[in-house]
């Protein structure tokens, strides 16, 4: 239990350090925002890269991985949408919102400096992966169906457009992009370039995490609970869920990629699905959502990591 804390621990430490420096006033919201632009447009993009770039191609795109991870969160996605559309009988563009809460994980600012704490490098080529199934399946689903509920004359067609031209603007889309043709051409990076790209990539994990603290401070719970507690429940239990069920299905697969997609799927909510909440009708819901998510992934992860070490995935 000790050694399972000792890596869950500083992590959240440095969530801590993030809500203090906001609550003390040593750091305003601009400029909070300010290092999250730097973690976005340049920290994720440079990991996605040296993640790309540093085996063989063929070795990094595992096709079982993608199908395994993408079909869990699209079924995830589905029920979370069935319950809230549905059964519940809420708007479609609030039902997508709550849908895309519980399917889309903070690959990028929470996941991978957990998973790059338990399994070490390998995390950044899951990163890469997940980035991929977040930003090209779940969240534009979830935003061309929330379109669709918010612009009663919009055809599908011009929402899909509108969803593809935003999302190529992605500087995470374009860090892939841009990986898998290096990798693809075998083009070498000139040692400055490599260097530069390490050090932006070292300071992803750090800056996220501070990043997410200082986002957390203001946030407040309120009469909110049936709404609230479903999206938790469905982004820090039934998808880690879905994803070991689909991965037990995997026949062969090495153990340490079954422990990374647990450790991204744990993770909370999108960073900026309080943002896309607000613009869809959800925006205090999605907000205390994501503050009660990550406080409880402090004791879900620890329980997953500690899940994992028994059944011999992980050697902790």
């Amino acid at each position: 239990m000790l050694a399972i804390l000792g890596i869950t621990t500083p992590i959240f430490l440095l969530i801590g350090v993030g809500y203090a420096a906001r609550w003390s006033g040593i750091i305003q919201r601009e400029q909070l925002q300010g290092v999250g632009v730097f973690v976005l447009y340049c920290s994720l993009p440079a990991l996605v890269i040296r993640a790309l770039t540093q085996q063989p191609l063929e070795e990094i795109l595992r096709l079982d991985y993608l199908i395994a991870y993408g079909l869990s969160s699209i079924v995830v996605f589905s029920a979370g949408l069935w319950l809230c559309y549905r059964l519940q009988r809420q708007p479609l563009n609030v039902s997508a919102m709550q849908a895309l809460g519980m399917a889309a994980a903070n690959s990028g600012f929470v996941g991978y400096p957990v998973a790059a704490m338990v399994i070490g490098s390998p995390a950044a080529v899951l990163l890469a992966l997940n980035m991929l199934i977040e930003n090209l399946l779940i969240i534009p689903a979830a935003l061309i169906l929330a379109e669709m509920g918010n612009q009663h004359g919009a055809s599908p067609w011009q929402t899909a457009r509108q969803t593809a031209l935003n999302l190529a603007k992605n500087p995470v889309l374009i860090g892939l992009s841009v990986g898998i043709l290096i990798a693809l051409t075998g083009l070498v990076i000139p040692t400055p370039i490599d260097k530069a790209i390490n050090m932006l990539a070292e300071a992803a994990g750090p800056a996220a995490l501070f990043v997410i603290g200082g986002s957390l401070f203001g946030l407040h719970v309120k009469g909110m609970v049936r709404d609230v507690g479903q999206i938790v429940i469905g982004k820090l239990i039934l998808h880690p869920l879905a994803v070991l069920m689909a991965f037990l299905m995997i026949p062969d697969i090495e153990p340490i990629y079954v422990a990374g997609a647990l450790l991204f799927a744990a993770a909370p909510m999108i960073s900026i699905y309080p943002l896309f909440g607000q613009r869809y009708g959800l925006g205090g819901i999605s907000a205390t959502a994501m503050l009660v998510a990550t406080v409880a992934s402090f004791f879900t992860l620890s329980l997953i990591i500690g899940g994992m070490t028994l059944a011999g995935l992980l050697a902790v």
